[in-house]
């Protein structure tokens, strides 16, 4: 069992870990009973930015709809649409070795497809969490449960995984937006 942190924790990653080049960052939640005639999907993202947080090419943002960054560094495992079952609801892998030096940060979002259209939010979301495993021993480092604090935000910022002094670190933000994906692409310096 790897370290439970609290929200604005940062820890190390990479210096604590040596030989970690792998990493999986997990993603999980549980929905609420909730009878409004949708599925909850919710969708994870990871935004490569510089080192004044933003994003600089399009294809730096990987999700559903763009699985693979240019570098082969980061890579979404793929959508899932319900959420059904125990574990990882959806992965992110990161190899280290291959982040282009221009990347300073990767935040790792979540966010409800088409929250504003099925009147979803997540505070009808429990149990959420995000964890790194080791990719090559599956040894659990650390996870971040995120608590029940949000009401109407329909996005997440739930970490980033940052370069400092040559090794990579963990901040556990937890912060939510209203606005779904499009207010997070603009927090980014996207264009919707």
């Amino acid at each position: 069992m790897g370290i439970n942190l609290s929200k604005g924790q940062r820890i190390d990653l990479t210096k604590t870990n040596p030989g970690l080049t792998k990493a999986i960052v997990g993603l999980g939640w549980d929905t609420n009973r909730y009878h409004g005639g949708f599925d909850f999907d919710l969708d994870a993202s990871a935004f490569l930015t510089d080192a004044n947080s933003q994003v600089v090419n399009d294809l730096d943002f990987v999700f559903y709809n763009n699985l693979k960054d240019p570098s082969g560094a980061v890579e979404h495992t793929g959508d899932n649409r319900t959420g059904e079952g125990d574990g990882d609801d959806e992965q992110i892998k990161i190899d280290f070795s291959k982040v282009p030096s221009h990347i300073h940060r990767i935040a790792i979002t979540v966010t409800i497809h088409d929250a504003e259209a099925r009147n979803q939010n997540f505070g009808q979301v429990s149990n959420a969490f995000v964890r790194v495993v080791d990719e090559e021993t599956g040894r659990e480092i650390l996870r971040f449960d995120l608590g029940e604090d949000f009401s109407v935000e329909t996005a997440v910022v739930i970490c980033e995984l940052y370069r400092h002094n040559g090794d990579w670190k963990f901040n556990a933000v937890g912060s939510g937006f209203a606005g779904g994906l499009a207010a997070l692409c603009r927090n980014f310096g996207l264009q919707v």
